[in-house]
């Protein structure tokens, strides 16, 4: 299903045409918002002791008001953006079908609107394709009223951010039966087919040719043969190249090295961080923003067959690095090799991998924080687009005296440390780092400044929603990609 149209009115607007108000509220208090637009509300909030908290939500009869009612999602008493992006999303949620909806958030300190809006597309969108009956429609428009000046580019800006975040929920949501890596490849395509973005698709006898053989060595058990997709969206007048390096592993059985049935389940989802490369440079174009954004999608099936790879194997990557595959469900990590290869060869000022690389990040972070890693320079700065987008990501370290453990006794690396879970999320950081190249051909160049997100913990919320957020997948690190590409223009 779309994403909601996200429109705007201004607070002094008389006539709002909606099917329902949701107003966005902090606990009640002497000092709180002016209710008076709203005759008797607060009395009716009183007597039914709405207490304002994070995920509240009640439905108040209220003659005048569109359909008889006002509908009231608490923001908590921090009421900073984040914590209205979660009420709108969770107040849309709760409403459950309704065709217009308007959001307000009286009282609300500047610069909420943007939050408010994204929130309220978010908790607009869900998918249900493959329900008989359709699946229940929530809003299909949301009118966000505000006293701050919104400009049409404001309204589209956060149409774009809502819609970027979708894409990635719809591609992660569709079945591995229906989306392989030829599939991915096609609407990578179809997703930019209307704007100034250069797509190549190298299909595996490209990838033969050139030298993926890292990428070829994963795909090579599956009947469906693996994709390489470079998408480049090149401005006349940039101001930075960005490259965005993303896995796209369309299932995961983990190979010969095969997992249980209860890990298998979901592992279509192997796939997100392609897609957050492909929504972000979708994204960047839509925007029109004054910056270069190159995304690469390393897409395979990791499957087991008479062909797949073994333990013990040797794999040469793009740029000639020889690894030893210990287990073959360490597999991320070697699409993505080929992939940083790749996007250093054209020398970009960053480069940022994202991927559900490892089930140790879970461990090390829960499942609502992002692991980065990497240089510390661009690190900060995604920390800070991920703060500005209200999205949680915290630093780990690379040890250097880890690097001993990337040995192999016959190759140039090993792809996992067998029998020892210890720093998982951390060796598979280092051996990423491997593969960035230099600034430069110059002799001794410095590497290009790089960024790792971990995003396996956040990229599939497998508990109850919450804010903005659905159970499953949840389009994690899109805004702050976004945000990251942008500098905070947008």
């Amino acid at each position: 299903m779309p994403t909601p149209q996200i429109s705007y009115l201004p607070a002094s607007a008389t006539d709002i045409d909606a099917d329902v108000s949701l107003l966005l509220l902090p606990p009640l208090a002497d000092d709180g918002p002016d209710l008076n637009p709203w005759p008797g509300l607060a009395d009716a909030l009183r007597a039914i002791e709405f207490s304002g908290a994070p995920g509240s939500f009640a439905r108040v009869p209220l003659a005048g008001t569109p359909g008889g009612a006002v509908a009231v999602a608490g923001v908590g008493s921090a009421a900073q953006a984040g914590a209205y992006r979660d009420a709108a999303g969770s107040g849309i949620r709760a409403l459950g079908q309704v065709e217009t909806v308007a959001v307000q958030a009286p009282g609300a300190l500047a610069g909420t609107w943007r939050a408010i809006a994204e929130g309220a597309g978010l908790g607009g969108y869900t998918f249900a394709t493959y329900k008989k009956t359709g699946g229940k429609r929530r809003a299909a428009r949301v009118i966000v009223v505000s006293t701050e000046e919104v400009s049409d580019d404001d309204v589209h800006a956060a149409q774009v951010v809502v819609d970027a975040v979708a894409l990635v929920k719809e591609l992660v949501a569709i079945p591995a039966d229906r989306l392989g890596p030829a599939g991915l490849a096609a609407r990578a395509v179809a997703e930019v087919a209307h704007l100034p973005v250069e797509v190549t698709v190298l299909d595996e006898a490209a990838l033969e040719a050139e030298g993926f053989g890292a990428i070829l060595g994963v795909g090579i058990g599956s009947d469906r043969p693996p994709r390489f997709v470079r998408m480049d969206y090149a401005p006349a007048e940039s101001s930075r190249h960005i490259a965005v390096v993303g896995k796209g592993i369309t299932f995961d059985t983990g190979g010969l090295s095969l997992k249980p049935a209860g890990s298998m389940v979901g592992m279509k989802y192997d796939m997100c961080g392609a897609a957050v490369a492909l929504s972000v440079v979708r994204a960047a174009a839509e925007l029109a923003l004054p910056v270069r954004v190159t995304s690469y999608l390393c897409i395979a099936d990791n499957m087991p067959s008479g062909r797949a790879t073994r333990p013990g194997d040797v794999l040469t990557a793009l740029d000639g690095t020889t690894i030893e595959v210990l287990n073959t469900d360490a597999e991320g990590r070697l699409v993505l090799a080929d992939g940083l290869v790749a996007a250093s060869r054209e020398h970009p000022d960053v480069i940022v991998d994202v991927a559900t690389l490892t089930g140790a990040i879970s461990v090390a972070l829960g499942t609502r924080y992002a692991g980065v890693m990497g240089d510390d320079a661009p690190v900060a700065e995604y920390l800070a687009a991920a703060e500005r987008a209200g999205e949680l990501a915290w630093q780990l370290p690379l040890p250097t005296y880890m690097r001993d453990d990337l040995d192999s006794p016959i190759a140039d690396l090993v792809n996992a440390k067998i029998g020892d879970p210890a720093g998982g999320s951390l060796f598979a950081g280092l051996f990423l780092q491997h593969f960035i190249g230099p600034v430069s051909d110059e002799e001794n160049a410095p590497t290009i400044p790089w960024v790792h997100l971990d995003i396996a913990g956040v990229g599939m919320n497998k508990g109850g929603p919450y804010g903005s957020t659905d159970k499953g997948p949840t389009g994690a690190s899109v805004r702050s990609l976004i945000e990251f590409v942008s500098g905070g223009a947008q």
